[in-house]
């Protein structure tokens, strides 16, 4: 309650500002830029793919070009979604919006709990990285929320977008680095005058996962018409839902077996002793003997199928001309929001401890079976299970590791709390009455700090069990309590959990600062043949990048059990420098077959500069060039071709290296086999694996393995080529209201910055095993639990190495369609809105050994957020009068288990190597009331489709896209919902 209030305290100003700006109360509109014939890629009843930031002129700026021209249109692939999209969906964020598009895959959103949660949503195109696409704001970059450089969707305005652009492929020359796949530009209204009060509510058929959103926005002109000022304030809340929640998350099931798994790591304890037969044994609760593993943990009663989320948002701009020439604008952005995970408790995840056999809580048949392992005698035993002290010569200690799930603690609860502000100012205007400029700067910073609740710290179970009485500690440390470990659920008393508990904090901080200038125009002159001019932009851009990454001791250090690893330190810095032109020409106009034929290029220069040891330095050239031809009106081909560059980003050039987690689905070491297998026996040993523990290292704990990976100062940039060809039709003679798009596209990647996943690196050594094997550098690479040989354990067990390189490549090519149709039939117009993909490939290869990997259409842990072949949606609407009711339709084509992943780990079972095709129909209903109250309600999965179930480890799970036994960022895991939304104009 105390930080709402202070962020109202900080937001009241400017609405007070606001007011007293707006003065006088006026009906609610907003002008909009002059637009083009609309293109058959754009939604139903948008204009063509443009920027607002002109609203006062003539001119337009299409989405992917700089140029400005009042006949513009977009010569590149461009998806538009207006704001009339956004309202029939019920969007809540810009995630929302996004995440059903096709030929993009899902990113990490609210469907991402567990591992790989960072508070963040994002958007990925063409599957090729959320790194690899920029996220624009009325053209212009934003601060990045984190390391990667990737941009929160949380933190976009929804409210105040007038639509949402997409463009495909390489954009690089037009907006600097890591604009490969594509950007997605959201351009806000301009000239709002008046006030807006929009609120919308969100609930589950089950009556779970709530969500509440109110914007208000206020606009008004000043100064004679000469200025606008607009400002909107939002505020969203979701509710979490629980995979128990749900009859298909109730419990992980193995894909590969159809049984029911859970963590090894569980209730009672199970234990581990080097050099022994006692590896993977569990505690029976009844008798206190060490027996065969019995009872998996259940950790989905904890894990989440929507993360909750709670967010306020300020935004402000403003315009004013200075004179007749000039314009001064300025806009503002504040963002707070906060996304809580859940995860399931912490604990012992195999860590080593010494532990006395005189321990109090030593359960008797343990300690024998103990004491028998390590050459005891029953004299010997019984003398040191009653030692009490160090200096007693009858005290002897064991050294073991230990998988306790501490369920008394409760679950580990994380809040990722993200404060960004960005803000831009500038001057435009007119030079001559043919060339304009624009000349700005911005600065933005974003803060994300992760709270952490539940944790138990394993210096203090390592002092706690070096006890031999249940009241005080070897150690003498104050305040140590003995903790007993080796009881069911309930052993560890309030006490107990109190001195282990500890909750640890860290953050990460960006910032992002830039000064721009563009003059664009005409020469004044055209060909012969042609009677447009030849158009013109060229300019320069400064960025600086800086970011930093720190915790604090608990969370630096390493010591909380479960953690993937801890937070090291990283700070880092890189500046840019570009020059960049572009120049369109029209060549041949208004002649017998020849409508139109126009060609453009473009070229941009980067000098970039890290802030590192010898200031490593590298520069860029990215081109483009395409053109269109229209030999009638409503028929243009188009084409173009683009070389585009992504920089390295700070998280790339200066992580330390470190051990996290990775998906693998399972263990060729753990089990028996190694005990028949010569070859397999010698591998696992010269992987580190103690000779005890042969027959009896445990498999992998829910599909993850230990691995370490890091930054690399010396990485240069990627390098990417790419091309579209396509046509669009506009036959408005013969079918009026008709607009359709084909675009085919190809985009290839080399000098890719990549690291192999651990199922390929760990493939590398066992799927060829010879007798050379165990002396080869792909398998001694892989290193394992010097007690127990397993890839897991938190005592600094490398695990898997995935090295960062600029060694890969990605590829991927498909056709994308759009159709648009709009006529009245009767009384009733019709809408229709297709836009539809087909990936015809979608290949990575991580390393030159790697295998070229094709993930279109398929899964496995190597293969990442689902890319399905096929995929499409259909916007239906019928309009009568001030009433329309609206169908969407979202197919997602069928997918089936990756054929390597088959050869190396064998079929799922019971079915669970396909997806059939899968469909989800919305309806909406809207009403308007003389243009000032508009009511929507919304049926989303309207016929309640389940998620296809595929159990919980045949897909990857850092990030967490394959939990609670399906895929819930791509497919609904939520069931019917409902939604309603009331607007108020004034």
């Amino acid at each position: 309650m105390k930080q709402t209030l202070r962020y109202i305290r900080l937001i009241s100003p400017i609405i007070v500002s606001a007011i007293t700006v707006i003065g006088s109360p006026a009906f609610a509109q907003t002008v909009e830029a002059t637009s083009p014939t609309p293109d058959s890629e754009i939604s139903p009843s948008a204009p063509d793919a443009v920027d607002d930031e002109n609203a006062d002129t003539n001119e337009i700026l299409v989405t992917g070009s700089l140029i400005r021209n009042a006949a513009a249109k977009a010569q590149a692939p461009v998806l538009v979604l207006n704001a009339d999209e956004a309202n029939l969906r019920q969007a809540n964020t810009a995630q929302d919006l996004l995440r059903d598009l096709p030929g993009a895959v899902a990113g990490i959103g609210s469907a991402v709990n567990n591992v790989g949660v960072t508070g963040t949503s994002t958007v990925n195109l063409r599957g090729l990285g959320s790194n690899r696409n920029l996220v624009l704001l009325d053209g212009n970059r934003v601060v990045p929320s984190d390391l990667t450089g990737v941009t929160d969707l949380n933190n976009i305005p929804l409210a105040l977008i007038a639509r949402t652009e997409v463009l495909t492929g390489g954009a690089s020359t037009t907006y600097g680095a890591d604009a490969i796949s594509g950007v997605v530009n959201f351009i806000t209204r301009q000239d709002f005058v008046g006030a807006e009060i929009s609120a919308s509510s969100q609930i589950t058929q089950e009556g779970d996962g709530a969500y509440q959103r109110i914007d208000l926005t206020l606009g008004a002109d000043f100064a004679d018409g000469r200025g606008n000022a607009v400002l909107s304030i939002g505020y969203q809340k979701s509710d979490p839902i629980y995979q128990s929640d749900r009859d298909f998350s109730l419990f992980n099931v193995n894909s590969f077996t159809g049984q029911e798994i859970g963590s090894g790591t569980g209730v009672p304890s199970t234990i581990s002793i080097a050099g022994t037969r006692l590896n993977g044994l569990q505690v029976d609760a009844a008798s206190g003997a060490l027996i065969p593993a019995y009872r998996p943990y259940n950790f989905n009663t904890l894990n989440l199928l929507q993360t909750p989320f709670e967010r306020y948002n300020v935004y402000g701009a403003t315009h004013y001309d200075l004179g007749d020439d000039v314009t001064f604008y300025m806009r503002g952005i504040y963002s707070h929001n906060v996304v809580t995970s859940v995860q399931a408790p912490s604990g012992s995840f195999g860590s080593t401890f010494v532990i006395p056999l005189s321990n109090p809580y030593l359960p008797v048949a343990a300690r024998n079976q103990i004491c028998s392992a390590l050459s005891l005698n029953a004299a010997q035993c019984a003398a040191a299970s009653s030692a009490g002290s160090l200096a007693d010569p009858n005290y002897r200690t064991v050294r073991a590791n230990l998988f306790r799930r501490a369920v008394e603690v409760g679950p580990r609860i994380f809040d990722f709390t993200t404060d960004q502000f960005d803000a831009r100012a500038g001057f435009r205007g007119a030079i001559s009455d043919s060339v304009s400029f624009d000349v700005s700067g911005a600065y933005g910073e974003s803060r994300n700090t992760q709270n952490v609740e539940g944790y138990i710290r394993i210096s203090r179970l390592a002092d706690a069990l070096l006890a031999t009485n249940p009241v005080t500690c070897l150690s003498g440390n104050p305040g140590c309590v003995p903790v007993n470990v080796f009881g069911d659920e309930g052993s560890i008393t309030p006490e107990m959990a109190q001195y282990l508990t500890a909750d640890s904090s860290s953050f990460v901080k960006t910032s992002l600062g830039q000064i721009r200038g563009v003059i664009n125009g005409d020469l004044g002159t055209s060909l012969p043949w042609a009677s447009d001019m030849i158009d013109f932009a060229f300019g320069a851009e400064y960025r600086s990048y800086t970011a930093s990454q720190a915790g604090d001791e608990l969370s630096s250090s390493g010591d909380l059990g479960g953690n993937t690893g801890a937070i090291l330190p990283i700070d880092g810095r890189y500046d840019v420098v570009e020059a960049f032109s572009e120049i369109s020409i029209p060549v041949i106009q208004d002649m017998p077959g020849i409508e139109n034929l126009l060609l453009n290029g473009g070229i941009r220069y980067s000098s970039y500069k890290i802030f590192a040891p010898d200031s490593p330095t590298f520069n860029t050239t990215t081109w483009k060039a395409g053109g269109e031809y229209s030999p009638v009106r409503g028929l243009r081909f188009r084409g173009g071709y683009q070389r585009a560059v992504r920089a390295p980003n700070i998280g790339e050039l200066f992580s330390p290296s470190q051990r996290t987690l990775s998906s693998l689905n399972s263990d060729r070491c753990a089990g028996g086999a190694p005990t028949t297998n010569p070859i397999l026996r010698s591998v696992c040993l010269a992987q580190g694996a103690p000779a005890s523990a042969i027959g009896f290292i445990p498999e992998l704990t829910s599909g993850l393995a230990n691995n370490t990976s890091g930054g690399n100062p010396n990485l240069s940039p990627e390098n990417s080529d790419s091309y579209t060809v396509g046509l669009v039709i506009e036959p408005s003679v013969w079918l009026d209201g008709l607009s359709a798009t084909v675009d085919y596209y190809h985009i290839k990647i080399v000098d890719a910055i990549s690291a192999p996943s651990a199922a390929e690196v760990y493939g590398l050594c066992f799927n060829n095993l010879t007798g050379s094997s165990a002396a080869s550098s792909e398998c001694t690479q892989i290193r394992r639990n010097p007690v127990d040989g397993s890839l897991l354990g938190s005592d600094g067990v490398p695990g898997v190495p995935t090295p960062l390189t600029n060694a890969g490549k990605y590829e991927t090519a498909g056709i994308d369609v759009g159709v648009n149709y709009r006529r009245s039939v009767g009384m009733v117009d019709l809408d229709l809105s297709f836009n539809g993909n087909w990936t015809s490939y979608a290949r990575y290869q991580a390393t030159p050994g790697s295998v070229n990997r094709d993930c279109a259409g398929f899964y496995s842990v190597s293969c990442g957020s689902l890319q399905p072949e096929i995929s499409w949606t259909l916007r239906t609407t019928l309009i009568y009068d001030a009433v329309s009711l609206s169908l969407l339709w979202r197919h997602i084509g069928p997918m089936e288990q990756e054929p390597l992943s088959i050869a190396t780990g064998g079929l799922a079972c019971c079915g669970y190597d396909r997806i059939a095709a899968y469909d989800l129909f919305d309806l909406t209903a809207r009403f308007e009331l003389a243009d000032r109250f508009t009511f929507v309600a919304t049926a989303q999965n309207l016929f309640d489709r389940d998620p296809p179930f595929v159990g919980a480890n045949i897909g990857p799970r850092n990030p967490s896209f394959n939990q609670a036994n399906t895929f819930p960022s791509t497919y609904d895991a939520l069931g019917r919902r409902f939604a309603v939304g009331v607007t108020v104009t004034f």
